[in-house]
């Protein structure tokens, strides 16, 4: 049975194929069309996925998208009923879209898939499970667990906004839901717009600079105490009440009513890319609090409504890494899995999954041996060597080919050491946001300079953004408190005690900036600035190249620990193809470029001709 899953409309769009129960491919159409977030029907990564599988799309059982659109309408138009005549405005504005587009979805999806092949409608059938059981799906039926609760937290599907189920064998039961307009994800997405970054996007910053919020400080206490009785009541069970009086993202064009805000929290909504200052290191801790709270709070109601001893968890919410290591933290249950696609991009996977085992019924057989069934991630695409020397070829760029592996890997490894910035294209591309060593930059965790100079001269951003390490999976306790699995980079936890270097006096009451560079370990370029680490385990049976790598840099350096960080500049999807890896190489102050068996120095290269610069070319995401 083959199922093609799809996501599309929203953000992160992306399409997914399963043949009998095994992912066969998975990718993100940003990656190929090179539009971050791109929301479009994901036509080029639809048309990989089945090239991959050497299928035809009238071989597809079934095509599945990933939420039920008119369930989605049915909200909106309650919604604005409801808040009338507020939104009058929005209202008008989103109606003809609804009207020409997602009302018309089935033909749009035939449409958009015609341009592959021509599909017979009467053999395809073309099904629609709800937006919160695809993500359910997504991190459940690829668990290694037999039964356990599933936790989805995001900003809103049709109406969830979180749920909890419990799986069992090859069903989904769902137990409970928070409706909109009600939800974890957009009130921390309020918090990242009030802070200056973008929606559906600087999440993850907000995440990264909670840490240079001052924990003993009384207006941390004041901010926190500000959401919960303004903002937000948040209850044992997990449900929040959001005050409606203070958002306007439900009926409006913005996440909140900014003047309202500023007079809360006594400083105006930040401007993006504008200096950051206390006030927003220190709301940026406080949400994260909440936030965790909250997630604690539906971890132990999840815990209590299924008694599972197993966790999965998705949604855009379950990347919060912070918060997952402290629910890991709570021992609430003996083991999270946490799907690397946890957003809306995995919802083509849940869905395709959906449908194999509940649309159909088919029986589902869990291997406890493995980690999982996703294949470390690595379900995009690959490139042969014909394909990397046509790059070489067009830009006329030297390069030196290493007949074995174990060449390439000591080569590669002594440049780390020697204190050179890789780029690391290498096999199948990552599903999902993280890069997680086939599209990769990688450096020297130990160098105490490699933070600020991948952050300013690599990504072109903001030099408060940490750096993830990655370590085998056997040497993780050597560096970090944590024994267990985290193969998708979603759990947070401290370094080392005995690795951490203590703060000097009145560190606390420094600035961010002269937060930002201090010493804080020996690796520091991976250590953030509360001694948490977003941590990466390398397994060899899902990525041996970069496995022999770590091991290899271990042999020369003493230290098994590299920063990983995803190759690209600010704003721009992560690399897809050699040709994207090239030019990101020679527009940046990358070292090296490793492209499967074959390096390019970037000494030996020549002028790079294109003048275009890309912190202009890319707003910050």
């Amino acid at each position: 049975m083959l199922i093609l899953g799809i996501s599309a409309f929203y953000h992160d769009s992306a399409a997914a194929i399963i043949e009998d129960g095994e992912v066969i491919a998975a990718a993100q159409e940003e990656r190929f069309t090179r539009k971050k977030h791109d929301p479009d029907f994901p036509v080029n990564a639809a048309r990989f996925c089945l090239e991959y599988a050497g299928r035809s799309i009238n071989e597809v059982d079934a095509v599945v998208f990933y939420d039920k659109p008119l369930l989605k309408f049915e909200r909106l138009l309650e919604t604005y009923y409801a808040y009338a005549p507020k939104g009058l405005k929005s209202f008008m504005m989103s109606m003809p879209v609804w009207l020409k587009e997602k009302l018309f979805l089935k033909t749009l999806i035939w449409e958009a898939l015609d341009t592959i092949e021509k599909v017979d409608r009467k053999k395809v059938k073309l099904l629609f499970p709800e937006h919160h059981l695809s993500h359910a799906a997504s991190a459940f039926y690829p668990s290694s667990y037999d039964r356990a609760a599933i936790l989805t937290i995001d900003g809103v599907g049709e109406w969830a906004t979180a749920s909890i189920c419990l799986g069992e064998g090859n069903k989904i039961t769902i137990l409970k839901e928070l409706d909109f307009p009600h939800s974890l994800g957009l009130l921390y997405s309020a918090v990242t717009y009030f802070c200056g970054f973008k929606v559906n996007s600087g999440e993850y910053k907000l995440m990264g600079l909670a840490p240079y919020g001052n924990p003993n400080s009384q207006q941390v206490e004041r901010f926190v105490n500000i959401i919960k009785n303004n903002l937000v009541e948040v209850k044992a069970d997990g449900s929040i009440f959001l005050n409606q009086d203070y958002f306007n993202y439900a009926t409006g064009l913005r996440m909140v009513y900014d003047d309202k805000w500023e007079q809360l929290f006594g400083f105006p909504r930040r401007d993006s890319e504008s200096l950051l200052e206390q006030n927003h290191c220190d709301l940026a801790l406080a949400i994260q609090q909440v936030t965790e709270e909250v997630v604690l709070n539906l971890g132990k109601e999840a815990k209590k409504l299924t008694n599972a001893d197993y966790l999965c968890m998705a949604g855009g919410v379950a990347l919060n890494c912070v918060a997952n290591g402290k629910l890991d933290d709570a021992k609430i249950f003996k083991e999270i899995f946490i799907t690397p696609a946890a957003g809306d991009a995995g919802g083509a996977l849940g869905a395709a999954y959906a449908a194999h085992y509940i649309y159909y019924g088919n029986e589902r057989k869990v291997d406890p041996a493995k980690l999982d069934a996703l294949k470390g991630s690595y379900l995009g695409t690959e490139h042969s060597d014909m394909e990397i020397l046509s790059v070489a070829k067009k830009y006329r760029a030297p390069y030196k080919q290493f007949d074995t592996e174990d060449a390439l890997v000591e080569k590669a490894a002594a440049l780390i050491a020697d204190g050179n910035i890789i780029g690391w294209h290498q096999g199948r591309m990552e599903f999902g946001p993280r890069a997680l060593g086939a599209r990769s930059i990688i450096a020297d965790a130990r160098n105490p300079e490699m933070q600020k100079k991948l952050n300013l001269k690599i990504k072109y951003r903001e030099g408060f953004r940490p750096f993830a390490p990655v370590v085998p999976i056997e040497d993780v306790s050597e560096y970090f408190e944590h024994e267990g699995n985290s193969p998708y980079m979603l759990l947070v936890k401290k370094v080392k005690e005995s690795r951490r270097i203590p703060y000097p006096a009145n560190f606390d009451a420094k600035e961010l900036l002269d937060k930002l560079y201090f010493l804080r370990s020996d690796i520091p370029s991976i250590t953030h600035i509360d001694y948490s680490a977003r941590i990466q385990t390398v397994h060899r049976e899902t990525n041996l190249r970069f496995w022999k790598l770590l091991n290899e840099f271990k042999k020369i350096t003493g230290y098994s620990v590299m920063v990983n960080t995803s190759f690209n500049v600010r704003g721009e999807p992560i690399v897809n193809t050699p040709e994207d890896s090239y030019r990101c190489f020679m527009r940046t102050d990358m070292d090296y470029l490793i492209i499967g068996n074959f390096i390019f120095d970037k000494k030996d290269q020549p002028e790079w001709k294109e003048k275009d610069d890309w912190r202009n070319e890319f707003s910050l995401d």
